[in-house]
Formats: structure tokens, sequence, C-alpha cells
């Protein structure tokens, strides 16, 4: 059985999805049993520990789409079996304008397979690396779209626990879109789970002291001065020695970093979290209200008014140029049976 995208089964939901998408969503819903024979499989996208992301035709509209695959048998290997279930539940139920839209889900014997929105242009860590760093204009915008998104996954009791440049993409008009819910999960209050990128820990999650969407918060203001720096202000040959230097907490700004610049980042990067920008008593809104964001119409930013600060040259609906280039994937042959069938009878 297939899982599929239920339009509007959240009151609560800010975006409305267009006319395409809704349609597309129809008819994967109208394919009683989905499979990988309803796609024509095109280049690799990005590739990970467990499996690959590839753009694909939806054969029934010619719709692209982007498959995630996964192997079943290194998912369980490498004991990722919750984070992928978790990625999967979460991403079904959201939809929001700064975060990617997952389709439909479906599996064969060898593979879980996530159909999720084709977002052409490219990761926003390519083109920071091409820039080498962005802009205090450019980083007010793409940081507050995440703002946005990190804003609404808290309200639902989630909290991403992986933000960096690599895990945001930029849609064909430029605009932000989160991706990669592997680590997201719902908490109540507080989990323990140590996971995330080195970098981007925060002090809490290191020390294994239990850690809630404040941790967000913190990776923000690490993706924030990494935006106007071009690197991350942690960093070491060893993960030890930089776990070392976020305890220690002190930032090393470049020269060129305004007050505003440093000010928020302290703020964010703030060890003790009852003091942490973000989770204080404004919550959101002290963020919104600083002055690095000053003149900045939040409304604007989340209607998308205009086109993103770095224009994106596409050549079509299925043109991948925005993303690196992938040798091709041989298709592999299906096993003769599903050993973890059990395991994954809710996908």
């Amino acid at each position: 059985m297939s899982g599929i995208k239920k339009l509007f089964s959240r009151a609560e939901q800010v975006d409305v999805l267009d006319p395409a998408s809704e349609a597309l969503i129809k008819s994967l819903e109208a394919q009683k049993n989905l499979g990988a024979e309803h796609f024509e499989p095109g280049p690799t996208l990005g590739t990970g520990t467990f499996g690959r992301v590839f753009v694909a035709k939806y054969k029934e509209t010619g719709a692209f789409v982007a498959v995630k695959k996964l192997k079943k048998v290194e998912v369980l290997r490498l004991k990722q079996v919750e984070h992928v279930m978790n990625e999967k539940t979460i991403l079904l139920g959201l939809t929001h304008p700064f975060i990617v839209n997952l389709w439909a889900t479906f599996q064969d014997l060898g593979s879980l397979y996530l159909v999720m929105e084709f977002v052409q242009g490219g990761e926003v860590f390519s083109h920071l690396r091409k820039l080498g760093r962005f802009s205090p204009e450019i980083t007010r915008v793409f940081s507050a779209e995440v703002c946005l998104a990190l804003e609404h996954l808290h309200s639902f009791d989630v909290i991403y626990r992986d933000l960096k440049p690599e895990n945001l993409l930029l849609d064909s008009r430029g605009h932000i879109k989160i991706t990669d819910f592997g680590f997201a999960k719902v908490v109540k209050d507080k989990t323990w789970t140590l996971c995330g990128t080195p970098e981007y820990l925060c002090p809490e999650i290191i020390q294994s002291k239990g850690h809630g969407f404040e941790s967000d918060w913190w990776a923000f203001g690490i993706l924030l001065f990494e935006f106007l720096a071009g690197y991350p202000p942690f960093f070491d040959e060893n993960p030890f020695g930089i776990y070392e230097k976020i305890l220690a907490c002190r930032i090393p700004f470049p020269s060129f970093f305004d007050a505003n610049a440093k000010d928020i980042i302290k703020k964010l990067c703030q060890a003790d979290r009852t003091k942490r920008l973000g989770c204080v008593k404004n919550g959101v809104a002290g963020i919104k209200k600083h002055k690095f964001y000053k003149g900045l119409d939040w409304k604007a930013v989340a209607a998308r008014t205009e086109n993103g600060p770095i224009p994106i040259a596409l050549g079509g609906a299925g043109d991948t140029s925005q993303f690196e280039n992938y040798p091709a994937v041989p298709e592999e042959a299906l096993p003769a049976t599903d050993p973890f069938k059990a395991i994954f009878a809710n996908w």
C-alpha cells in the first residue's frame, strides 16, 4: 500500500497547493498500486548513505517529480527505520511554501520510495560555494524563509534537527525549500537522541541534557553565520574539537560582520537555552523584530510576492542543470523475496 498526501487534511496549514500539484496528487491517488513502473527515471540529483534521489517523469501526467529511493537492507543495517518512518509521516502531514512537498510513498521488494516535488534550483550549499558568501540582503531573505518554515514546524511540535545549507533547496523562482526530514521528530517536551551535523549541534545535544525546539534556533544562528561568512563558526578536523569549541561558545566573527549580524547570532547561539532568541518570552517574534531584519516585510516574504534574491536559469520543467552530475546508476534486479515486509508494512 502506498501513502498519498491528503489535500487540506489539516485546517491550520498555511499554503494552498497550486492546481498542477492538486492534479498530480489526484492522479497518484487514482493509481491503486503505485509502483516504480509508473515513473520514467532520469538523472540522479543526490546520493546518501542508504539511497539516492533522482528526477523522474510520472508517466500518467508527464509531471516531473523527485524520487527518493532507500534500500531496505541499508535502512535496517544503519538502524534508520524510525527516522525514515518519521520523515514519511511528518511530510505527508505538512504543507508549507518553504518545505518540500512529499506527494506519495510506495515500496517494492528491495526499496522504499518517496515521491516528492522536484525543486529545480539546486542546493543552497552549491550557490553559497559559488558566491563564496551571501550578502546581508540575500541572507535576510533566505533566513527569513527558513525562520517561517521552522515556526510552522514547531507549531506542530516538530523539531527539524538537521538545518544546514545542504538541506536547503531553491525552487525555480529562487525561494527556499527545506528538505531531508530524516532527523525530524514530533516532540512534546524533550528528546535525547544524538543526531545532526557536528558543526550545527547545540550544547545541550552534545552534553546529552535532552533537547527540544530550542536546538533548531541554535542551528538557525549557525546557519546565519555560514550564510554571511561562507563557513560555519565552529569547525575542526576532529568532531571532538568542534564540540569543544561549541561548548566554549566563543564565536570568531570576521571583521566584515556588522553589529546587528553579530548581535542576532550571539543571541541565537546562546548556550543557556532559556535565554536563547526564539525561546524567550516573545518567541519567534523576537527574531522577526530584531534589527538585523529591519525593513523586511515578513508578510511579503511569506506570500512570495517577489522572486528570490538569486536568479535561477532553467531550460524547462525537467532541467537538472542546477544539480551536480552523477554517473548513471544501472537498474538492480529485485530480490526474490522481502524479508523486511513486516517491518515496513505501514509504508
